[in-house]
Order: structure tokens, then C-alpha cells, then sequence
């Protein structure tokens, strides 16, 4: 980077995202950025970190913080960026790496590292839920146990997440929801609730192929539970981007939902749990988060047209 062309960058790495990818992630940036006095790279130490790093960072006029993990990794980042003119970048090293998916940032790290200092910049919708931030997908139901379930399993990637899910899918009844959508009251029986800002579930997974994070919207897909001999059949369609085009899938766009349930407390944030009460709001903020992506395909707005910061 030249002087005039400086900018100051962030890396926060998550030490216990992916598996064993934490010295892998040193070498590369050191690699891409040499001693360059304007990057540096912190590690989070607890829970939270990331946004306390984060918020810091953007205080003190960092250009670019970067999240250096999964999507858990993002959302953290995310939460101490947002309302900022701090831009988040986002180096994958997760399980699922859902947003970066959706985004087109390249798994590889040598490209997303390239993409880093090319510095193209969107701005993105952000969402909440109750006042915690979700960037990607946040949700109630099935996904959710499942979220509680991998949390808890210790081994990390799609092969724990594939045997958990397979697992509590057998014995997993609906539930009953009351979602009042932008002032409509509907009641639903469902597997789960899923409250999608981006595309992604993670590892190319869709239930909502179509989602956008800079429509000002949140789609709100609930899904019906399959019978078990269907499931062989149908569960590939979320790798293929067709599952929201079967009978058991139903979205609605929403800005602000209000949601009761009768049972259960636990809801998934970016994939995280969180224990929450049994009634809570889910707002849309539009335009919220600068995020150093590549611009849209296809037709958009003026916030898909990236600058460069």
C-alpha cells in the first residue's frame, strides 16, 4: 500500500473457529501485509470480545475490521460496527460461513485476503431481535435446538453438525407460533421460524434462495415438518436452492414481527443460541453495515453499487 492509499486494518481472530486454521490465518495475513504499520491482529479471549475489539476500533477511526473466524465471529464483529462508518471485512475460517457465502466472498483466504485490500465497500441491512444483532439468519424451532445441540458438542464442522441434526430430527415435534407480520396476525404449526436477512444457513445451505440484505426487508420462512421418509428426498433441495419452491416451506417479508410461542426460550443468532423470553420483536434496519464485498450481480440499488474506501 502506498501512504496516500493507506488504510488502517483490523484483524480479529476467534482462536477456537474452524479447525486449526489460527497460525494458517497469521501466516497468510503477514504474507499479504507484511510489516505494514497501518494492520494488526488481535485475538479474542471470551464471549463478546469481538464487539468489545470492535466498537473500540471503530472509536478510534479504524477503516476496516476484519472478522477472522465463522459466523458467530461476524455477528460479534458486526455488533460492535454497526451505525459506524468502520467497514467489516470478513476472512472465513467457520463451519458454515453463511454471510461470506452469501456475500461472494471467496473461501479461499488468499482471494478474501486479496478482496481486503481491494477495499470494495457495500452497505448491508442488519436485523435484531429484542435488541441482539443478527446479520445472516436468526431463528426458533428445530434450527434452533440444533444451534444449542452443535454449541454443546464441542467438535466443530458440517460432519457434528450433519450427525446432531440427524439425530433430534427424529423425535423433534412443531410447535405453535403466533406471528403478528408487519400488523397481520397469522398462527402457524411449524418446525421452525427462520428469520432470514441473507440467503444462508451455512455450507450453501437455502431455505430462501431469493433473500436480500439490502431490500429493507426480513423474510420470515416457516417451515413445516417433513414425514421421515420424505427427508432423503427433500433435504438435498437446500443445497440445490429449490427447498422454498416444496409445499413445507412458506416465506413472508417482513419489517418488524412480533412473535409468542408457548414453549421454549431458545433462539439461534447467526447460528449461536441465546435464551430469550417467550414473546419478542424482530426488526429490520436497513442499510445499517458497511461490509468490504463484492458488488450485487443482477439489478440493484444504489447500495449495491460498492465504492472503494
Amino acid at each position: 500500500m502506498t501512504v496516500e492509499n493507506s488504510k488502517r486494518i483490523l484483524f480479529i481472530i476467534n482462536p477456537v473457529s474452524g479447525v486449526g486454521k489460527k497460525k494458517v490465518m497469521e501466516r497468510l495475513i503477514a504474507g499479504r501485509f507484511g510489516n505494514d504499520p497501518d494492520v494488526s491482529v488481535v485475538f479474542t479471549g471470551h464471549p463478546g470480545h469481538a464487539t468489545e475489539i470492535s466498537r473500540r476500533a471503530a472509536s478510534d477511526g479504524v477503516d476496516i475490521v476484519v472478522a477472522v473466524g465463522g459466523d458467530g465471529t461476524v455477528n460479534e464483529v458486526a455488533s460492535g460496527l454497526v451505525g459506524t462508518q468502520t467497514a467489516m471485512a470478513i476472512l472465513p475460517a467457520g463451519s458454515g460461513n453463511g454471510l461470506a457465502r452469501h456475500l461472494k466472498i471467496p473461501m479461499n483466504p488468499r482471494r478474501a485476503l486479496e478482496l481486503i485490500s481491494e477495499r470494495p465497500v457495500r452497505t448491508i441491512d442488519t436485523a435484531e431481535i429484542d435488541g441482539q444483532l443478527f446479520v445472516n439468519v436468526a431463528g426458533i424451532g428445530f434450527d434452533a435446538a440444533i444451534a444449542k445441540k452443535f454449541a454443546a458438542a464441542g467438535k466443530r464442522g458440517f460432519s457434528t453438525y450433519f450427525r446432531v441434526t440427524a439425530d433430534t430430527y427424529k423425535n423433534y415435534r412443531s410447535k405453535k407460533y403466533i406471528l403478528t407480520i408487519d400488523g397481520k396476525i397469522i398462527r402457524r404449526r411449524a418446525l421452525m421460524v427462520s428469520f432470514a436477512n441473507s440467503s444462508q444457513f451455512g455450507n450453501n445451505a437455502s431455505i430462501d434462495p431469493a433473500a436480500s440484505v439490502s431490500d429493507g426487508f426480513i423474510d420470515v420462512c416457516i417451515v413445516g415438518k417433513m414425514p421421515l421418509h420424505k427427508v432423503a428426498f427433500l433435504a438435498p433441495l437446500l443445497f440445490m436452492g429449490k427447498f422454498d419452491k416444496t409445499r413445507y416451506v412458506e416465506i413472508i417479508r417482513a419489517r418488524e414481527v412480533l412473535v409468542k410461542r408457548k414453549k421454549g426460550k431458545t433462539i439461534h443468532l447467526d447460528g449461536d443460541p441465546k435464551t430469550i423470553g417467550r414473546e419478542f420483536t424482530v426488526k429490520i434496519h436497513p442499510l445499517s453495515l458497511r461490509v468490504v464485498a463484492p458488488p450485487k450481480t443482477g439489478t440493484g440499488g444504489l447500495a449495491d453499487q460498492p465504492e472503494k474506501l
